[in-house]
């Protein structure tokens, strides 16, 4: 079972205590979808709405769509696809409940193993705009986009899709999402720190093969003899232990010598080299 699919058969049995809540959410589950899809679940989660709003499995349709406000009394006829009557959301509970059924309808989540990303596709601009910005009134930065002849409203971040899922109520799936987070989190950690530390090295070897290379040429053109004490003993002592790291290699001289003062040493070896060279 997909990641998407787990998050929807946690949410159907999830119904709003109050009855505005059980209202919105049918709202949404029409507005998105009218129940005419072969979604079993989201059939599922309908009539268990109609039953508690109604205290029946079988309504008149006309009966439904007035309870939620998309019914148009004057033309007598279902109202054109669009926004819900925002009467509806006006409290935090029932856009929750707004959310969780408009996902049910016509949203996806991708696994989060491979990426983060939650959507809804919504009929039309207006849809869109107004579950955008029932989604942002909780502090999220969904956004709308244009796919085929549909609209659809989507958040990236994965810390925000684990705030999606609570506020969907869908613990169990938030807690599946952060254990996966955490885990990448780990991977991600432990892979910028082997990349630093194998830059590191890279670097710490490149530099001693420069050395080695300067101090041969300066010995086969100049002769070792030509650099003065400090740099011919560290010249000496790099040959000898051509994988020391700069501090190892100062600890060897008499006295010791920082690797700031081992460094400064080479440098200059470097710099007579290049003259050499030059």
């Amino acid at each position: 079972m997909s990641f998407s699919s787990e998050v929807k058969e946690e949410l159907i049995g999830q119904v709003g205590k109050s009855r505005h809540c059980q209202i919105a959410e049918l709202a949404a589950i029409i507005a998105f979808d009218g129940v005419g899809t072969e979604n079993h679940l989201l059939h599922q989660k309908y009539h268990l709405l109609i039953e508690k709003l109604f205290s029946a499995k079988e309504v008149e349709e006309q009966r439904i769509l007035e309870l939620v406000k998309l019914w148009d009394r004057e033309q007598h006829k279902p109202k054109p696809d669009g926004a819900v009557n925002g009467i509806l959301l006006q409290q935090m509970c029932c856009r929750r409940a707004f959310i969780r059924g408009a996902f049910l309808a016509g949203g996806s989540i991708s696994d989060p193993n491979k990426s983060y990303h939650f959507e809804v596709v919504c009929r039309n601009l207006e849809q869109a705009g107004q579950l955008r910005d029932i989604i942002n009134s909780f502090a999220m930065e969904a956004k709308i986009v244009e796919r085929k002849k549909y609209q659809v409203v989507y958040l990236k971040e994965g810390a925000q899709i684990v705030d999606m899922l609570n506020i969907m109520e869908a613990h169990i799936a938030l807690m599946n999402l952060e254990n996966v987070r955490i885990l990448k989190e780990m991977r991600n950690s432990v892979n910028r720190k082997v990349n630093c530390e194998t830059a590191n090295i890279s670097k710490t070897v490149n530099a001693a093969v420069k050395q080695l290379e300067d101090i041969q040429y300066i010995m086969e053109t100049a002769g070792i003899g030509s650099l003065p004490d400090n740099l011919r003993e560290i010249a000496l002592l790099r040959l000898e232990n051509p994988d020391a790291p700069l501090k190892e290699l100062g600890t060897y001289l008499d006295p010791p010598v920082g690797k700031s003062g081992v460094n400064h040493r080479l440098r200059k070896i470097s710099e007579i080299a290049e003259t050499l060279r030059g």
